[in-house]
């Protein structure tokens, strides 16, 4: 029990997918200006996430490994995390037309997100037994969101501070996330 704790508090804290391995970065900027964006894109991320590692995970060992068929797991993988996408884009689209809009073009991309490939590689490269996979993939989609919201909390001030015209948009907030980024730093003694 104390090792899937230390797992999900590194995939958390110390080993963040968006602040100390520097994956998904994409959605992390594009999703960011409005806390409501935000709060639906983790939530999307988490489901996708979550259910891409545990699949990904079976499909791996019990059929990729068994018939010797390694080289293709980028290939199943994306299969993988591009159904489920789907799936959330079609429930969203109907359940949640607001959000479905808010996130635009960001929520087919989470196909891409390599923090979602990622999780599932780092998964599999680990050898991570079937619970593990959960906590882990579970974890890491949390810190993703830990990180998108705390991020997007601070977008939303720094709107309301008075920003040199250079450092406007994009640029604040690249700024910014190199400072959570390095205060995220500040975990890797735990762990």
């Amino acid at each position: 029990m104390g090792d899937i704790i230390v797992l999900a508090i590194s995939c958390i804290f110390v080993n963040n997918i968006l602040l100390a391995q520097f994956l998904g970065n994409c959605p992390f900027l594009g999703t960011s200006k409005k806390m409501e964006t935000a709060v639906g894109m983790a939530m999307a991320v988490v489901f996708v996430m979550v259910m891409a590692g545990l699949i990904t995970w079976l499909v791996d060992n019990y059929i990729l490994t068994r018939l010797g068929l390694e080289y293709l797991q980028t290939i199943a993988f994306i299969l993988v995390i591009a159904s489920l996408v789907q799936f959330v884009e079609m429930f969203l689209k109907k359940s949640i037309p607001a959000l479905y809009a808010g996130l635009g073009i960001f929520l087919p991309l989470i196909t891409t997100n390599c923090a979602v490939m990622g999780t599932c590689l780092i998964n599999i490269k680990e050898e991570y037994s079937f619970v593990q996979t959960l906590v882990s993939s579970f974890s890491y989609a949390v810190g993703f969101g830990f990180a998108l919201i705390l991020f997007a909390g601070v977008r939303e001030r720094i709107v309301l501070g008075r920003v040199p015209k250079p450092l406007q948009d994009t640029s604040i907030g690249l700024v910014t996330a190199g400072l959570i980024a390095l205060a995220f730093m500040g975990f890797k003694g735990m762990v």
